[in-house]
């Protein structure tokens, strides 16, 4: 049976097998007498990784991380004052912010004292992790931040003030919190960890997500000294919160299945650190110890690049609050197809506004450079690609290069689509073959290039396939274009419930009639003279008025929460409902022409053979002029 460490935790922690991890290689004494418990592990020259844990865990949580980071890093840890093998004090204040914060500070500057060391935290760990980034006398000593599930107090003070994300999103956490005011009450939270009942509770909530495979060896000590953390800080800090800066390179990880933590709280704090980044992953609250890989990986690039000195780049704080939902992809890596103009070079700036580096990719050159000059201007670090969507090869080419350049990214926009008008009898086999490789076959290329990769680094990242309110809106003169926005919209459904389990999330957007100029690219066919009929369309599409600026806006408002679909204009949205609720009404409706454009005479409809031999012939064409065009309905 083992023995339960007393007040001196005079019994070494335990990793997730039971193993003894190795036994503290020294006691370091805080400033105010406490003896905090140090290990370490890994060869001495690598860079330092120091390691804080949160509650009520001790120092053996790190165990499966540390076994996943193998020799690459001296990895140390402690058990933080109350916890593990460290010593308790006898009075609340000594769990103030402000003393942990020295904690570390000081543990930091004994295990290495010539170099920064690079802080990964979890959970409470994060929380006086942040506050000691954010201490202007302290911040010299880290190199690097990386945030698992913990935000600091003062900025999630300001959110809750603030409510960048909305009254819904600031109660969802309210509502996650709510064991916080459960751990203020006298006596009962100390009886539900003495009795039992609250280990069982705590148990249950780490299985959410997929839990540890081994439970946590923690001691009734961990439980109940940890209290203090949150009796001493969370009320003042919380209700008068203060501005905290750092200049240190921060990196937020978030699981998807956090139970106590939504994402924007942490995303949020892109806010206070120029050089940011904000990465999901799928796993629940304690995925550093049953899904530590993507933790690892994650961590890896983002030291390996702080080591390697190469230039990084700085958000635009002054853009990025202006923003409604700032934080949401702050740090993140969005690649965009068409690019070069309408609602995919619009999304690019809207992204990079929130702090999202770009990759803006179209098959005209020229105007994928000048986007990216634009998103480049927000959010440093925005690059252009020439690709030609329809060939699998090049698009392959891209997700490597992407790979390779910035790491796996967290959001692809499957965006670039032309436009083909005209009856069923008007439209050729070449205009068909045409439609399909962009607009289909240039989705399926985007998700089969970088759908794998997204899966590989353990999910957390978000397909975006712009469809059009045509998918389900069918009409006599837009039915090769609708067929394969129909197609589109299919193909996101089926590949988002197959890659939910992975944790990456396929949302389908269904613009309507935006004003993109998509008109002057489209394939106009039996609609009378091509000049007058690309007129009449382009007349109907300002008439509307709903600018590419004001879509990227909605679209990126909803990706935040990646929903399975995003209707965009009202037009959008009516004729969903409709499609749901009175499909009968469509149907008819198909039989009118739109205002303003009648067909011209119908020609001879080609045999088959014909069909096949110029379809065949129009797979190979070279990208025409309409790829990079950003699909406006």
């Amino acid at each position: 049976m083992t023995a339960r460490p007393g007040r001196d935790g005079r019994n070494p922690p335990r990793d997730r097998s039971g193993r003894e991890r190795d036994r503290a290689r020294r006691y370091i004494t805080a400033s105010d007498g406490q003896r905090l418990a140090v290990y370490s592990s890994g060869p001495a020259d690598r860079p330092t990784l120091l390691c804080v844990h949160g509650y009520p865990d001790n120092a053996s949580v790190w165990g499966a991380l540390t076994d996943e980071l193998g020799d690459g890093y001296r990895v140390v840890s402690y058990d933080v004052r109350g916890a593990g093998r460290s010593t308790a004090p006898d009075h609340r204040s000594g769990y103030l912010l402000d003393q942990l914060a020295d904690d570390l500070a000081l543990v930091a500057a004994t295990v290495s004292p010539d170099r920064p060391v690079h802080l990964l935290a979890h959970d409470w760990g994060s929380i006086q992790a942040w506050h000691a980034v954010t201490a202007p006398e302290h911040a010299s000593r880290f190199a690097s931040f990386t945030s698992v599930s913990g935000p600091a107090l003062d900025h999630a003070g300001q959110w809750f003030r603030s409510r960048p994300d909305g009254a819904r999103t600031v109660l969802r956490q309210a509502v996650r919190s709510g064991y916080i005011g459960f751990f203020h009450l006298p006596g009962v939270p100390e009886a539900a960890w003495l009795t039992g009942v609250g280990g069982l509770v705590l148990s249950a909530a780490e299985r959410i997500g997929g839990g540890p495979a081994v439970p946590a060896r923690r001691d009734v000590r961990d439980y109940l000294n940890g209290l203090s953390l949150y009796r001493a800080n969370m009320i003042p800090r919380l209700t008068r919160p203060v501005d905290r800066r750092t200049d240190v390179p921060v990196q937020v990880l978030a699981p998807t299945d956090d139970a106590f933590m939504v994402e924007q709280i942490q995303s949020n704090a892109g806010r206070w650190a120029p050089d940011f980044r904000f990465h999901r992953f799928q796993g629940g609250h304690w995925s550093l110890r049953s899904r530590p890989a993507p933790v690892a990986a994650r961590l890896r690039a983002f030291v390996d690049g702080v080591e390697s000195d190469a230039p990084r780049p700085r958000l635009n704080l002054t853009a990025r609050r202006s923003r409604r939902r700032g934080g949401a992809f702050a740090g993140q890596v969005a690649v965009v197809t068409g690019a070069g103009s309408g609602i995919g070079r619009s999304l690019c700036s809207e992204l990079a506004g929130r702090g999202a580096r770009i990759v803006a990719v179209d098959v005209d050159g020229p105007a994928a450079e000048r986007t990216a000059e634009l998103a480049d201007a927000l959010t440093p670090g925005a690059r252009a690609r020439r690709v030609d969507v329809t060939d699998s090869a090049a698009v392959e080419e891209l997700a490597a290069w992407v790979r390779d350049e910035y790491g796996v990214p967290d959001l692809v926009f499957n965006n670039a689509g032309i436009g083909v008008a005209g009856p069923f009898l008007e439209t050729t086999a070449q205009d068909w073959a045409r439609v399909v490789d962009v607009n289909l076959w240039g989705v399926v290329h985007g998700c089969r290039a970088f759908a794998p990769m997204m899966v590989e680094a353990g999910g957390g990242g978000r397909i975006v396939n712009t469809a059009s309110a045509a998918a389900y809106l069918p009409s006599r003169v837009y039915g090769a274009y609708a067929t394969t926005k129909a197609a589109v919209l299919m193909l996101s459904r089926t590949l988002r419930g197959e890659l939910a389990e992975k944790g990456v999330a396929v949302t389908a957007v269904c613009p309507g009639p935006v004003d993109t100029g998509i008109v002057s690219h489209a394939r106009l066919s039996g609609m009378g003279p091509v000049s007058a009929a690309r007129e009449r369309l382009d007349r109907l599409y300002r008439l509307r008025g709903y600018t590419p600026e004001k879509a990227a806006r909605r679209i990126a408002d909803a990706v935040a929460d990646a929903p399975e679909i995003v209707p965009v204009t009202g037009e959008a949205h009516v004729g969903l409902w409709l499609s749901r609720l009175a499909p009968g009404v469509l149907r008819r409706a198909a039989r009118v022409s739109p205002p303003g454009l009648t067909s011209a005479r119908p020609r001879p409809v080609p045999s088959c053979p014909s069909l096949r031999s110029r379809a065949s012939g129009a797979a190979d064409r070279p990208g025409g002029p309409g790829n990079g065009v950003g699909t406006g309905r």
